[in-house]
């Protein structure tokens, strides 16, 4: 993690294909006889599909844009309620606020993932949706979810944002939902520079979704573009064709990031374990991306004492706590001033969550750590908790 450590001749060469034979249409819709047959976005969509097992995949400019297409094709609206998790990139917020949906935001459990009676006690007669996230390559405790939000007629939207090639019990994160969203910006498994996909098994949504993101279009099999009318209100969140042709090439690589992801996370997880710590609990140890080891410290002044010594000796981390004002709703009253729920209670809504939180350390596993690298991490790690623990 993330995709661009295996940037190399495959993308090159899928962009320049773009210019050498599509005519250098660069754009994902009609140019129909300057392209030659070359709809590079269209073929990403239909690859990522058939690689995660679902009917129909939109692609969009962002994982941003994916969570708020995917939720208006739910028919999230005003005066309906989200609910979803504390524990996340400040996107996933912004995008229930996007559609005109109230956000309802619980905690997070030891998987730092929604914990499932947070979200239960939630639930009123608005809650239209539940989103949870699959935050750092961990799926959420989809088994429990889902039976609650059948049991009160809820529909499921997952943000896999960070899960891009992460599974539970056999299945893509992304896809057991009524409707999954996918980011593959820079930071993820696999990365097109900015991009996202929205991906469905209901004709229906699909159709929707793929209205919302271009501005209404129909995609008329009998009409040409210009001439087509609107099914909805829409937007433009669309893909390029260099990004869907670096897309496709990266797909071809996300079962190898995968693969390399998780053998280094357990090799660096065998030499942790001389650590005095407790470790994030995985719903589906054999499913998880791989990409990061998360681990509880006592309290939040040894936290602080490790990750100072941390850096001292030049490791970093991923998230937490370095990054922790961009994915706990603690820190967004920016966001929350208007609702009710949380206008000026930030600092005090999300106290379980906040424990978990701000005692963790997160380390990020790359796929091209060796051998001699994640033992320098590991006895690095070892060394500080010995100096601090």
């Amino acid at each position: 993690m993330p995709g661009f450590e295996l940037f190399g001749e495959e993308e090159r060469q899928a962009i320049n294909e773009i210019f050498d034979s599509a005519g250098g249409i660069v754009f994902a819709h009609g140019f129909d006889a300057m392209r030659n047959g070359s709809y590079k976005v269209r073929e990403f969509e239909r690859d990522f599909a058939a690689k995660v097992g679902v009917k129909h995949a939109q692609a969009v400019s962002s994982g941003t844009a994916a969570l708020k297409v995917g939720l208006q094709s739910l028919g999230v609206g005003p005066g309906d309620e989200v609910i979803t998790q504390a524990f996340t990139f400040v996107a996933t917020v912004e995008a229930i606020r996007e559609t005109g949906a109230t956000p309802v935001v619980v905690d997070v459990n030891d998987t730092l993932n929604m914990d499932p009676e947070a979200f239960r006690a939630a639930i009123t007669q608005k809650t239209k949706v539940v989103l949870p996230v699959h935050m750092m390559g961990e799926c959420a405790e989809l088994d429990e979810i889902m039976a609650i939000a059948k049991e009160h007629n809820i529909l499921v939207m997952e943000d896999a944002a960070q899960a891009l090639g992460a599974s539970y019990f056999g299945r893509y994160a992304g896809t057991i939902g009524a409707v999954g969203a996918y980011s593959t910006d820079a930071g993820k498994s696999l990365n097109t520079g900015e991009g996202g996909l929205v991906v469905t098994n209901d004709e229906q949504r699909y159709v929707l979704a793929r209205g919302l993101h271009d501005h209404g279009h129909e995609y008329s099999k009998t009409k040409g573009r210009g001439e087509e009318s609107a099914i909805c209100f829409g937007f433009n969140f669309r893909m390029t064709e260099m990004q869907g042709a670096v897309g496709i090439a990266q797909l071809k690589k996300l079962d190898f990031i995968v693969s390399r992801q998780r053998e280094n996370k357990a090799k660096l997880m065998q030499r942790l374990q001389a650590l005095p710590v407790t470790f994030r609990r995985s719903p589906d140890p054999t499913g998880d991306l791989g990409d990061t080891i998360v681990f509880y410290l006592p309290n939040r002044d040894l936290t602080d004492k490790f990750v100072a010594a941390m850096r001292a000796k030049g490791l970093g981390t991923k998230n937490l706590p370095d990054a922790i004002g961009w994915h706990f709703a603690k820190h967004w009253p920016h966001i929350m001033n208007g609702n009710a729920r949380y206008e000026g209670k930030c600092d005090s809504s999300w106290m379980k969550s906040a424990d978990l939180l701000e005692r963790s350390v997160a380390i990020p596993v790359m796929v091209k750590m060796d051998d001699a690298r994640i033992e320098h991490v590991a006895s690095t790690l070892i060394a500080v908790g010995r100096e601090v623990l």
